[in-house]
């Protein structure tokens, strides 16, 4: 986890805002994201509409979205979290890959092909994608293989978001001289959403939902995550509640409205902005480094791109 710097001390009152994982029921459900394992089969805007109609909320979005035979890691957001899963779409991702070569071909040879597609790649995206078909760098951050018996080959894959893993599989087989095609493919992860005692199906979402209606929250509370979770990838800068209703109306965040900033910044980095109770209020790109922000008491250090907190949750301490 990066480190913090401490620019300055504060304390929030606690008559305004509301730590995240401590809202109401009903403010919760319309500001939470679930960490949803896809089933085979339904497109990922098949399961955003399932969600909407499980919850009986207005709208629902996804993050990175998912091919209908591809399984795994489908965050969803709902209601005002919609907005906050944008974020998700740039963030890393991990899949878990079943490949099929088309002829025999020694373990050797495989592992070195697959040791040669990590790091910068070039990629053309498929025939049948949602953006322009011309050729981009990706970045493939690991390729650890699992088992590889006669033809096929497990591998999980770490990669920069917009990779196409059947790309991937295709171009691997182009190299080897003999062909492959992805065979099966999970994800495993998207940025911070894991395959982990998070994720949950669309029959938990369902169970979880009808206890609520008979009194019983605790499973809708396992199943639903604070909004904030879709923004946990991102650096972290924390200001005071006197610059949060002017964040809201948006201002772009001043030096003497920061409390704490991640170590590690640099200039042009999206980063997440919270309260000192963890809400979430903002996102926007630095202007400058982490060492500038942290000497400076002057002057503008974020460039607000998007607000995700209502005006008036705090008061307005600004003119």
């Amino acid at each position: 986890m990066t480190e913090l710097l401490h620019k300055a001390s504060a304390e929030t009152n606690p008559s305004y805002g509301c730590i995240p994982a401590e809202r109401p029921m009903e403010e919760h459900l319309h500001k939470s994201v679930i960490n949803l394992d896809k089933p085979m089969g339904p497109t990922s805007h098949q399961v955003d509409s399932w969600v909407k109609n499980i919850l009986h909320v207005e709208k629902t979005g996804h993050g990175g979205t998912l091919d209908p035979r591809v399984t795994g890691v489908l965050p969803v957001g709902v209601d005002d979290a919609t907005r906050v899963i944008q974020l998700l779409l740039a963030a890393p991702k991990e899949y878990v890959c079943l490949m099929r070569i088309h002829q025999p071909l020694s373990e050797a040879r495989v592992r070195k092909a697959l040791e040669e597609f990590t790091g910068k790649i070039f990629q053309t995206p498929p025939l049948r994608s949602a953006v322009k078909r011309e050729l981009r760098v990706r970045n493939i951050y690991y390729v650890h293989i699992l088992e590889i018996e006669k033809q096929e080959v497990l591998f999980r894959i770490g990669c920069e978001a917009g990779t196409y893993i059947r790309k991937y599989c295709h171009d691997v087989g182009e190299a080897l001289g003999v062909g492959a095609h992805m065979a099966e493919l999970r994800r495993t992860q998207v940025g911070p959403f894991q395959e982990d005692d998070t994720l949950h199906t669309l029959q938990d979402v369902t169970d979880a939902y009808v206890a609520w209606q008979e009194g019983d929250e605790t499973l809708l509370r396992e199943c639903l995550l604070p909004m904030e979770a879709a923004a946990g990838h991102l650096p972290l800068m924390v200001v005071r509640d006197s610059a949060v209703d002017a964040l809201c109306h948006g201002a772009d965040l001043a030096a003497g409205g920061i409390l704490s900033l991640s170590s590690d910044l640099k200039q042009g980095d999206l980063v997440r902005v919270e309260t000192l109770k963890g809400e979430l209020v903002a996102a926007g790109h630095t202007l400058h480094s982490s060492g500038e922000i942290y000497r400076d008491s002057q002057g503008i250090m974020v460039d607000i791109k998007k607000v995700f907190m209502e005006p008036g949750t705090y008061p307005p301490m600004w003119k």
